[in-house]
């Protein structure tokens, strides 16, 4: 009864709300950026890439839920699909799963952990290890910004009872007319994490932008240099007077070793994680022994990979920091049929069977691209 009999895979797109990303006057014109972080022509461009949503059935009929990141292969989906079609799910190795692309790997782990979950009657943080925390704490979130723009959307955030409120920015942007904006506006409401992807390059770069910045508003930054810059990491977080968070995102590196540098020269001050879910409370017992805390990253994703990300952030001991789940901000619809419930900037880990989520099949309907694909036994 634990066979899978039968997989089916529907390609999305839901864009963007009006006004949720870059201000009107404010164009992001960085092609090599937009390549990188396959978001299309342009950054802003990112919700116009699909998805796909995969659903795993069983012989009994159960079935589980996933979501791939955006411009996952439909070539490697449909081979992973007939991988796993055939197999027992409860012989599988959960944490090792027969997928080797991390762009579609959390989608077919989450269909299957919504599929346990569903077995054994508990939420999947509980096959995860066990849940720390019932609310996570998330940030609000936009992108490049005017600063009376930045300023009204920080405003905004701290209104729903937001703790933190996250930026996206690049060497263009002037941050420090946005901090002072957003202190005139906003007073001690809300701290700022400031997320150049790793756009202002350097340590000269990054001293010169953050010239003038109202130290006390600031959460810290997150990837302000590049990646391999590990020294240059470490001296600003030992010079600029506010934390400096690494991302350690494993469907853009598929690396969990890249974190290995960061904890040997002590050059975070936390992380930011997001890949599927054995590997990021991994990543975040990691964290956990080296002192600094972490929170759950994602790719401003649908209602699916959100609700992974708050069982993955409730099992992870160390998960302090407000995480990146706010799609609901961005996104046109979620595809599940019960939002995630957010109350004072926390969204509550949901407590049912497996995920606790069941898709909307009519928003399905809605926003799919009519590309299928379907395996059965």
């Amino acid at each position: 009864m634990t066979i899978i009999t039968s997989i089916k895979a529907t390609e999305v797109i839901v864009p963007a709300k009006p006004g949720s990303l870059n201000s009107d006057t404010v164009l992001d014109k960085d092609t090599e950026f937009a390549k990188k972080f396959m978001t299309g022509e342009s950054w802003t461009s990112f919700a116009d890439q699909p998805k796909w949503i995969i659903e795993i059935t069983l012989a009994n009929g159960l079935t589980g839920i996933g979501e791939t990141y955006r411009s996952a292969s439909k070539t490697l989906i449909f081979e992973a699909m007939q991988e796993f079609t055939g197999k027992d799910v409860l012989k599988l190795n959960w944490r090792r799963l027969p997928v080797n692309d991390q762009r579609i790997y959390e989608a077919f782990e989450s269909a299957v952990l919504d599929l346990i979950g569903k077995l054994l009657h508990v939420p999947v943080y509980q096959i995860l290890g066990g849940g720390y925390r019932e609310w996570i704490d998330c940030m609000g979130w936009t992108g490049r910004r005017t600063p009376e723009d930045a300023a009204r959307k920080a405003f905004d955030a701290m209104q729903k009872g937001h703790k933190v409120f996250k930026f996206k920015c690049s060497d263009e942007d002037p941050v420090r007319l946005w901090t002072d904006e957003i202190r005139k506006k906003c007073g001690d409401g809300i701290k700022i994490l400031l997320d150049p992807n790793q756009r202002w390059n350097d340590v000269e770069t990054t001293l010169g932008l953050m010239e003038g910045v109202d130290k006390d508003i600031m959460l810290g930054l997150e990837d302000p240099i590049l990646h391999a810059d590990v020294a240059g990491f470490k001296y600003l977080k030992e010079h600029l007077n506010m934390p400096i968070y690494r991302h350690i995102s494993l469907p853009y590196t598929q690396d969990i070793r890249d974190m290995i540098a960061f904890v040997r020269a002590d050059a975070a001050d936390g992380y930011n994680f997001n890949g599927s879910a054995y590997n990021c409370v991994l990543l975040a017992e990691i964290a956990h022994l080296e002192g600094k805390p972490c929170w759950r990253g994602s790719e401003v994703d649908l209602g699916i990979s959100e609700t992974m990300g708050l069982h993955i952030a409730a099992a992870s001991i160390n998960c302090t920091i407000p995480s990146d789940i706010f799609g609901e901000l961005v996104r046109t619809d979620d595809l599940i049929e019960k939002p995630i419930k957010f109350l004072n900037g926390a969204a509550q880990v949901p407590q049912g069977d497996g995920l606790g989520i069941s898709l909307d099949l009519a928003a399905i309907e809605k926003y799919t691209t009519n590309q299928t694909l379907k395996t059965t036994l």
